[in-house]
């Protein structure tokens, strides 16, 4: 199924953040998976380390990334790319909620500080 309507959809929520869940295997992708990540204002998520790599695309807002300690704040049309293995923060220190659009491969995974390991259902 080459197309993925807007009802087919599936949304998630943690760490304050809401995960809308467009591309995954459920919706016919065998490779890749996309979702839009809103992240309220005030927003500060734990720093994880991801699986696999990550293509960010800021849709609006001005949230703020950090990748293996390298931090920017982007604005809406800017992109980041957070390598495989690489540690990764995402805050919204802002007074209004940003949205991202977020593409991986499936099955991505992220290592918290705990150490427990977090497989999101949108990416997979």
């Amino acid at each position: 199924m080459p197309f993925v309507r807007s009802t087919e959809t599936v949304v998630h929520e943690i760490h304050g953040a809401r995960f809308t869940s467009y591309l995954r295997p459920a919706t016919g992708s065998g490779d890749l998976a996309g979702w839009r990540a809103e992240i309220p204002a005030g927003t500060v998520a734990p720093a994880h380390v991801i699986s696999h790599e990550e293509a960010f695309y800021v849709l609006s807002g001005r949230p703020q990334f950090s990748i293996d300690g390298e931090t920017a704040e982007l604005g809406a049309g800017d992109a980041a790319v957070a390598p495989a293995g690489s540690e990764l923060s995402l805050s919204n220190l802002t007074d209004r909620s940003a949205e991202i659009w977020v593409t991986t491969r499936v099955g991505l995974n992220a290592t918290l500080p705990d150490g427990s390991t977090l497989t999101p259902p949108w990416a997979n």
